[in-house]
């Protein structure tokens, strides 16, 4: 039988793991006894932290659990431009005022995971703020132009004819910087940061530092079901919500995000992910979906407080209707026609499906049923949404 240490060492090489950069050279780095810097950075762009940073942050706790220091970085500098990956245009400006007073809820939602006592906290500030100019460019000279616009969203941007700022092709300088800087000997991230990840390994060897291997760990789908979990999509589930609007969440999340989310989220492993895909083939998926999320609400709450919520989720639903502060809140850009809205949200699983329940009189907003595929969906109205007999969404 494997001891704790070992099987701390094989989760972390393998659970919510896509790629290890070199594995080779980290796998020896854990075995030399050495305490490893690792580095793990965030831009504060909006007041919460989501279950999609939480999937690095439970990661970086396993590197905690085996005694290495953590580096959690928070970007109040790099937050001035804006991550471009994977953006279809410019990011607005945030002001120094948005940044600090998005900064400060930061360590106490992150702490909910790893131990921030423990924890390196450093902010890119600290030497970008005081850098000189020519000391700047000494550090761009490492880089190509052709290597950074060479990028596919910086390529499908010029293609579409829209532009690329030029301050958001220094973006992918100063977080390469932030791993020299810090002398990171390990660099946590999602598959959608491997640019800015390698380029932070590279930048290392070009300054003639020890090269930082990198921990690259899959992308968690937000409740649209479509793109990434973003707080700019409105997508995400915060580790701020209550209890209650955690559990609600969860429990909209669509049947065929469930394995997903318990392999990313709650870290079960292989086997345990099996034994799940089998019981969804055999099992009403909403009571495999009630586990799910008791145990991610128990994570960030208490198994008590996932308990409750579980159980106040079973009464609400026991009801003809549901209490709108339970109901999870979808958030729009833009104004949307109904049957696009349902479509968008994974509320029906094609347009065609989406017209027939709007058709069939299945949807009502508000109380009211709405027959009308092009029945306007308004942003930050309110409207309460209820699709079927159990699906209720909020657009806020």
């Amino acid at each position: 039988m494997a001891s704790t240490t070992e099987q701390k060492i094989k989760n972390l090489l393998e659970l919510g793991v896509e790629e290890i950069i070199e594995k080779e050279s980290f796998v020896k780095k854990l075995e030399s006894g050495k305490k490893l810097r690792v580095k793990l950075g965030a831009d504060p762009t909006a007041p919460d932290l989501h279950l999609g940073h939480a999937v690095v942050l439970r990661k970086m706790r396993e590197f905690q659990d085996l005694g290495h220091k953590a580096v959690f970085i928070t970007g109040d500098y790099t937050a001035k431009i804006g991550d471009p990956s994977g953006k279809s245009k410019t990011r607005p400006p945030l002001s120094d005022e948005e940044i600090e007073k998005n900064a400060k809820t930061y360590f106490e939602q992150a702490g909910k995971i790893i131990d921030i006592n423990n924890a390196e906290i450093r902010y890119n500030s600290e030497w970008f703020s005081k850098m000189k100019l020519e000391e700047f460019i000494k550090i761009a000279s490492h880089f190509s132009m052709q290597r950074i616009m060479d990028r596919e969203d910086f390529k499908k941007r010029i293609l579409a004819g829209d532009e690329v700022a030029h301050h958001e092709t220094l973006y992918q300088i100063m977080q390469a910087y932030d791993s020299v800087a810090v002398e990171a000997d390990v660099e946590l991230g999602g598959r959608d940061q491997r640019l800015n990840l390698l380029a932070g390994r590279e930048l290392q060897k070009k300054m003639g530092a020890p090269e930082q291997d990198l921990v690259i760990m899959p992308i968690l789908t937000g409740l649209d079901a479509k793109e990434k979990m973003s707080k700019s999509l409105g997508n995400y589930i915060s580790l701020n919500d209550s209890p209650k609007e955690m559990f609600g969440k969860i429990m909209s999340i669509p049947d065929s995000l469930v394995l997903q989310y318990f392999e990313l989220v709650v870290f079960s492993g292989k086997d345990e992910i099996e034994k799940i895909k089998e019981r969804l083939h055999k099992e009403n998926p909403r009571d495999i979906k009630l586990e799910l999320a008791e145990k991610i609400t128990g994570l960030y709450w208490s198994k008590k407080e996932g308990a409750e919520a579980k159980e106040e989720f079973i009464k609400v639903f026991s009801r003809k209707d549901m209490a709108e502060s339970d109901i999870p809140g979808i958030k729009l850009d833009g104004p949307e026609e109904l049957a696009e809205f349902l479509f968008s949200q994974g509320l029906a699983k094609s347009k065609t499906e989406a017209r027939r329940l709007v058709l069939a009189g299945a949807v009502d907003i508000d109380g009211k049923t709405i027959k009308d595929p092009k029945f306007v969906v308004s942003p930050s109205s309110g409207q309460v949404l209820k699709v079927g007999k159990k699906k209720f969404v909020r657009v806020i």
